[in-house]
């Protein structure tokens, strides 16, 4: 007993400390009174838990306390970067994110900041300071014995909590700004954890676990289906923005059989959410908290799906991303879901970028390769083409505008503190004559060719991009996306088409993303 209390005082300032850090979050946790008692017995064990692991090598409990009060602002600044881009805490599905952020620092350390940087830096230094030169070991006080037998107690103590604290595991919303601030931020990770292991996605009903059915002798149309990088109709911001930034996609609509606004599960970042409401058709509903990073499912267990079901009924599917094919394990996911190819990053080159990523001109450059192409087989199968774009991927802070940039998007001369914009409009421009340059593609299959087949083309974004300064200036977006399915049909080509919409509503209508495959089957000229 004696020798625990040379750990007291390190434990009980190390605890205290923990919950006024906690205070700091956003959104702010409610005081530790109004929380659930196996919300306090999570937080307690765990911090006692890390505590006994951090002490076991290094031997100063007041190094190992202040070691985990680092980590634990750490946890704090990560969460302040995430809910300032895309309006959401750090959850427990985001730890994957760190390594993650090791191998593509791009994607994620301009958004965390110099400053965090600094304040992370100075928080492990002299962490570091304190433990080794201010503090002996103790060894030097303590028989070795009785140092096993007290690390042993705290660490049955913090196993004896945390089971406590499960047994009764908080119920959560699904909604992590709520969460968090019921729970606090360590039993809102349990509770989120939790939930991810015992639970299962549910796609009872799906409209993909049906056998296809085939109908006529018509030709099966090639069906490319793009989700645009960050892409939405920013013109509604600013009244300067020129109308011609998005002329083939006004054009385009104009033809569609289906268009209109798209509400996706995403802001800013986190494209894979949206990706799989796509091809999966699932609620968040149906999701659960696989809702926040479903591919870490999905990588061992397979579901019905869009690219499955087109499979089934003849099709050659194939996905194009360029970027590293294991980035979300997306190398692990397609496969099951039913690719039989995958062009990664690895298909592309430095010359195909533009700006930071490879370019839309490249990427649409190999479908019309891919469209134009004969099977090797000799097999006349359609395809299936599934395109994840990365040209417009933030950050867009890292690029500058070029010096021809105001005169070619907007009326006046723009702030320079609109440079975001400005850099954005420059790729979405590019997206927009992907537009083009895909329908011309697919209407050239179509017409005047001897063994012709029609061809649809499915356009969407992903979620609003992160330019949290042009927001501040001229408005926050409703965070819908656009979308539009166009179809090299008869009524398409004569410019006189028969618009539809969800449940046979007039074009123009919002929809779900998981509604958006289903509308593709539903086109008539698809015998399916």
């Amino acid at each position: 007993m004696a020798a625990l209390l040379l750990f007291l005082p390190a434990i009980l300032t190390g605890l205290t400390a923990s919950f006024f850090i906690e205070q700091c979050l956003s959104p702010k946790p409610r005081p530790v009174t109004q929380r659930p008692l196996s919300a306090l017995q999570l937080h307690i064990g765990t911090w006692l838990f890390l505590f006994a692991v951090v002490l076991l090598p290094v031997l100063r409990p007041w190094f190992a306390a202040v070691m985990l009060l680092a980590f634990q602002l750490l946890l704090v600044l990560v969460n302040h970067a995430k809910y300032d881009s895309l309006r959401e805490p750090f959850i427990f599905q985001d730890f994957e994110y760190f390594t993650d952020a090791i191998r593509h620092p791009r994607l994620y350390l301009p958004f965390f900041g110099i400053g965090r940087t600094l304040a992370a830096a100075v928080g492990f230094v002299g962490a570091l300071v304190i433990g080794v030169m201010l503090e002996t070991p103790l060894t030097e006080a303590l028989p070795l014995s009785s140092l096993a037998a007290s690390w042993l107690f705290i660490l049955t103590a913090s196993g004896l909590l945390i089971r406590q604290g499960l047994k009764n595991c908080p119920v959560i919303t699904f909604d992590p700004a709520e969460d968090l601030l019921n729970l606090g931020q360590t039993a809102f990770f349990w509770a989120y954890r939790q939930a991810e292991k015992h639970s299962e996605i549910d796609s009872t009903g799906s409209l993909f676990a049906e056998l296809p059915l085939r109908t006529g002798k018509a030709k099966q149309p090639h069906i490319v289906a793009v989700q645009s990088e960050s892409f939405f109709d920013p013109r509604s911001l600013s009244g300067n923005i020129k109308a011609d930034v998005l002329e083939h996609f006004d054009r385009i609509k104009t033809e569609a059989a289906y268009f209109g606004r798209l509400q996706v599960p995403a802001w800013g970042a986190n494209t894979v959410r949206t990706e799989c409401a796509f091809l999966t058709g699932l609620l968040p509903e149906q999701l659960g908290v696989h809702r926040f990073n479903p591919y870490r499912s999905l990588a061992k267990k397979s579901i019905p799906n869009l690219v499955a079901y087109l499979k089934r009924s003849g099709y050659r599917t194939i996905c194009i991303h360029p970027y590293p094919a294991s980035f979300y394990l997306r190398d692990q996911v397609f496969p099951r879901m039913g690719f039989d190819r995958f062009i990664d990053i690895s298909g592309f080159n430095e010359q195909h970028k533009e700006g930071q990523y490879i370019g839309d001109f490249a990427v649409g450059q190999r479908i019309t390769e891919l469209l134009s192409t004969p099977d090797a087989s000799g097999e006349e199968k359609p395809l299936f083409i599934f395109v994840i774009t990365m040209e417009n991927h933030g950050p867009l802070h890292l690029e500058w505008p070029e010096p021809a940039d105001n005169e070619r998007f907007y009326q006046q001369t723009q702030a320079p503190a609109c440079g975001d914009l400005t850099v954005y409009l420059r790729h979405l421009k590019n997206a927009d004559l992907m537009i083009k340059s895909l329908a011309e593609c697919l209407q050239a299959q179509a017409v005047g060719l001897e063994h012709g087949r029609p061809g649809l083309l499915c356009w969407y974004g992903d979620h609003v991009p992160i330019m949290t300064g042009v927001y501040q200036r001229f408005g926050e977006p409703d965070g819908l996306t656009d979308y539009f399915i166009w179809e090299t049909s008869a009524q398409a080509l004569s410019a006189t088409p028969i618009r539809r919409g969800i449940n046979e509503a007039v074009a123009g209508c919002r929809i779900d993303v998981s509604e958006l495959a289903g509308l593709i089957l539903k086109i008539k000229n698809l015998p399916i």
